[in-house]
């Protein structure tokens, strides 16, 4: 799988539905909304945002929600990933997010993250994550 050098047509196809994932999100104690659109090897395109609980631990972000949607719908390859959040700048997904797209990508997935001012940022996943666990 090759890094995708198609950003513009990747951010015009992931952004409305990370923007509108967003608003489904249930954050009433960070107050920090995340939406996430990802992009499988196959071209169908999930949906997630984060979920918060009282007991923190339990909080799953938008990026894993996405992919255990995709995982649950056969997908086993991940090709892009776009994110949004309340945050200014750009932010990367968190490590356990990281370490779950490794999972099912291959070393050059694209991430982008996109902040509230509309800055983004793009990356390989093998930047965020250059010694990711793997079995296989």
């Amino acid at each position: 799988m090759e890094f995708d050098q198609n950003i513009d047509g990747l951010v015009e196809k992931l952004l409305p539905v990370a923007r509108e994932a967003q608003k489904k999100a249930y954050a009433p104690y960070s107050q920090f909304r995340v939406g996430a659109a990802l992009l499988t090897d196959g071209g169908r395109v999930f949906a997630g945002c984060n979920v918060e609980n009282a007991s923190y631990g339990l909080t799953v972000c938008a990026e894993r929600t996405a992919a255990f949607k995709a995982i649950c719908e056969g997908e086993r390859v991940f090709r892009a990933i776009l994110l949004v959040s309340d945050s200014e700048e750009p932010v990367p997904p968190c490590g356990a997010c990281l370490q779950v797209l490794a999972e099912f990508s291959g070393e050059d997935m694209t991430v982008i993250s996109i902040g509230k001012k509309g800055d983004r940022a793009v990356y390989r996943l093998s930047e965020l994550i250059p010694r990711a666990f793997k079995f296989r």
